[in-house]
């Protein structure tokens, strides 16, 4: 069960700050998670500021994606000095007679049904507040990502505005780069490959797009994976405690010397192609996607894969229904 806090309790500073650089986030990230600045955080960081009211303690242990007890100074026992100080005659007047039986047993039957609507709420309440029709994402991939090139990502998000702001989470392949977002990330870690974003109550964002380069040593033949979740914490729940989801959609990309708009590796862009390819930079907007080389790749007929440059360049085909470019079977 989780602790019944006062309205003001005490942080452990040392353990903020370590937390928080472990999981490399940003004091900004974490300010913008409780709805502070960062020299509140800060303050919090070096022990300016060791008390705080339990809201800001809940909210900032929901941002560093720990229970709150982690975060809290731990108090120090003193039943061992309340137990000196009492005298024999105190230690005898402690001693009274037996206590009936229901009596015994009331704390236990409270404890009881205590436990037993904490588990209702958790398994019918929370998961109808909680359910994926309110809270979802969908990840959009292209089929193929050419060493070394830029492919689009598109996430479409369903989400009940009108309750508590959510945390989308993207885990992409290391060692690829996400070089531009639609919005920006609210933290971003290249190295590792994942970013954030923090969708705040009332926003509407039915997209977060971004453009991903795909690391020139990966190997062509191979599969790349993505994943991700939706973090929401109950507008009326429990506080401090928040609810994963995962990202549904396509969850991996093979690697081959194809470009992203060309949907079944021909290497050709067709009529049906290019319209596909214009509804996906119509949700791209806000990133710089490169309209010009698909229409140029468009009215030459095909394409062809320029390795050490890690780019396509228009080509005729060579023959009717024959291109230069690579077959599918990458």
């Amino acid at each position: 069960m989780k602790p019944i806090l006062p309205p003001m309790v005490n942080l452990d500073s040392e353990a903020i700050r370590r937390i928080r650089e472990e999981k490399k986030l940003t004091q900004l990230y974490v300010a913008k998670v409780v709805g502070v600045t960062t020299d509140t955080v800060s303050r919090w960081e070096n022990n300016r500021y060791p008390s705080i009211k339990r809201e800001n303690a809940l909210r900032l242990a929901e941002a560093l994606e720990v229970s709150v007890e982690e975060i809290l100074e731990k108090a120090v026992p003193d039943a061992a000095a309340a137990a000196v100080s009492e005298t024999p005659s105190e230690t005898e007047a402690k001693v009274k007679a037996p206590t009936p039986v229901f009596l015994r047993r009331l704390p236990f039957l409270v404890l009881l049904t205590l436990l037993v609507a904490g588990l209702t709420y958790v398994l019918v309440g929370r998961q109808e507040e909680l359910s994926p029709d309110k809270f979802s994402a969908q990840r959009l991939l292209p089929n193929y990502a050419a060493p070394g090139t830029v492919i689009p990502v598109r996430l479409r998000l369903t989400a009940d505005t009108t309750a508590k702001g959510f945390i989308l989470r993207e885990h992409f392949p290391k060692g690829w780069q996400l070089i531009e977002a639609s919005p920006p990330p609210s933290s971003l870690d290249n190295e590792e490959g994942v970013a954030r974003w923090m969708i705040k109550p009332g926003e509407e964002r039915p997209h977060v797009v971004y453009r991903l380069r795909v690391a020139p040593e990966v190997v062509v033949g191979t599969r790349a994976e993505f994943g991700g979740e939706i973090v929401v914490s109950p507008k009326d729940g429990p506080k401090g405690r928040s609810v994963q989801m995962p990202t549904e959609g396509a969850a991996e990309i093979r690697v081959a010397p194809i470009l992203w708009a060309d949907l079944n590796g021909d290497g050709v862009i067709d009529d049906a192609e290019m319209l596909e390819a214009s509804d996906t930079l119509d949700e791209m907007k806000g990133v710089h996607m490169d309209w010009n080389i698909l229409e140029e790749i468009w009215d030459a007929g095909g394409y062809r894969w320029v390795p050490e440059k890690s780019i396509f360049v228009p080509e005729k085909p060579v023959s009717r229904g024959t291109s230069a470019a690579p077959p599918s079977s990458y």
